[in-house]
């Protein structure tokens, strides 16, 4: 373990050495590479800094200007996440949190810095509002698009038919885990099914045996998972143990890792998460990933790792800002951008089947578009189910539920605003 982690530490330690030295578009990361959150969080991160190193090679950047993709290891930290945000924020044209925590901290920074947030799939919910979060952005889901298909699923699409039933909440302890309750709690009060609410602390992740022994006396009709990084192995290893049902065991898109689930094998069969990604492994961009970067031993990703839910889900994260650039550079005839230009490309991005194709990333994320109001996108997503040796696509494409959640939207954002006034708000019309 120590030997590891020493190696992880160095990891980092060399990508941030040698992308510092880099010129170009400068986008850090705020990653982790270290501590209980990594397992998740490698390929994560591989595969978000394999498609921009594919970029510099292939295409000498982003409209012929590299990409500096330097990382700042944050060990999922919010206080080192704070910390790397200012030291890195300095000539960065956008700020890449990755966690909730760090987003809520970082937030009312980026209206005095005027440097846009992309928080792929987590962060605020309420940050779908553009009017009212200039700044940040969500795409291409939002935790409450996420709860929204997961109650789609269970339900048929019809949430009625959940009434008199009971949800188990098994949640990170931590404002990742909290961010979908707003939602849940008033879908549960409209529909009529009891919610059940159930933390795991930060020190009870790798031992949820209070947790699963409430479980199993509750006896809930489904239970859904709000896990990352080592919550999910200690969830799944108790479902297991409890002989919990796994066709009733459904986890958000932080809570698919296939280490998690190629671990428990055949044990894990039927288990459920949605994603708002889907990996392909024939795309093109695959071929060109292994050309111009694994094959030439640029990649720290294993080759296992290259069929990965999370690893593809890097690509895709680095190609939608790959599009926010290109969508700004196009726009303004700069290859040079800068944050507040790249904040325009953001909400007007408008990624079409066309363009996915022509980014050989058919299937890989859901087409979807973006506005000075919407920056979410609200793609959608796919159930994936666990069958024993791999995920497969178990569901037509999804949607949230706009009609429910965009009211939450609007108000949560509203009140924001109020409680940080002055608080700038925008004239979308």
């Amino acid at each position: 373990m120590k030997k590891l982690t020493s190696f992880a530490a160095a990891a980092v330690m060399a990508i941030t050495a040698g992308a510092a030295s880099a010129e170009g578009l400068s986008t850090p990361n705020l990653s982790y590479r270290t501590g209980p959150f990594a397992a998740t969080g490698i390929p994560l991160m591989n595969g978000q800094r394999d498609y921009m190193l594919m970029l510099n090679a292939r295409d000498g950047g982003i409209g012929g200007v590299p990409v500096d993709f330097s990382e700042c290891e944050t060990g999922y930290s919010t206080e080192k996440g704070v910390e790397c945000y200012e030291a890195t924020k300095g000539d960065a044209i956008v700020t890449q949190p990755w966690s909730t925590g760090i987003t809520l901290q970082v937030l009312p920074k980026t209206n005095v810095d005027e440097i846009p947030i992309l928080a792929p799939g987590y962060g605020f919910s309420p940050m779908a509002d553009g009017s009212v979060f200039n700044w940040a952005f969500n795409m291409p889901g939002s935790y409450w698009d996420a709860a929204s298909m997961i109650l789609n699923e269970i339900s048929g699409n019809d949430l009625s038919t959940l009434s008199g039933q009971k949800i188990a909440f098994l949640h990170l302890d931590h404002p990742f885990g909290k961010e979908p309750l707003p939602f849940l709690e008033n879908m549960a009060e409209e529909h009529g099914f009891e919610l059940l609410p159930i933390p795991v602390g930060l020190k009870e992740m790798q031992n949820q045996s209070a947790q699963w022994l409430q479980i199993r006396r509750e006896r809930p009709d489904y239970v859904v998972m709000w896990g990352w990084g080592a919550m999910n192995a200690g969830a799944l290893t108790e479902a297991v143990k409890t002989r919990y049902p796994m066709d009733q065991f459904l986890g958000v898109w932080w809570s698919g890792h296939d280490g998690d689930m190629e671990a428990l094998g055949e044990a894990g069969t039927g288990y459920r998460s949605i994603s708002y990604s889907a990996p392909q492994p024939d795309a093109q961009v695959m071929a060109d990933i292994r050309e111009y970067v694994f094959d030439k031993g640029d990649s720290l990703a294993t080759e296992s790792e290259l069929d990965w839910v999370f690893y593809q889900r890097g690509l895709v994260i680095s190609a939608m800002l790959a599009e926010g650039i290109k969508t700004a550079q196009d726009h303004f005839g700069e290859g040079e951008i800068t944050a507040s230009q790249l904040r325009w490309g953001l909400e007007n991005i408008n990624l079409t089947d066309e363009r996915l194709a022509e980014m050989g990333m058919t299937g890989m994320v859901a087409p979807f578009s973006t506005s000075c109001s919407n920056h979410t996108g609200h793609a959608g997503g796919w159930m994936l189910q666990w069958n024993g040796s791999e995920w497969e696509v178990a569901s037509d494409h999804l949607m949230p539920d706009s009609e429910a959640i965009r009211p939450l939207e609007v108000a949560a954002a509203a009140e924001y605003a109020e409680a940080n006034a002055p608080w700038p708000i925008a004239d979308c019309e």
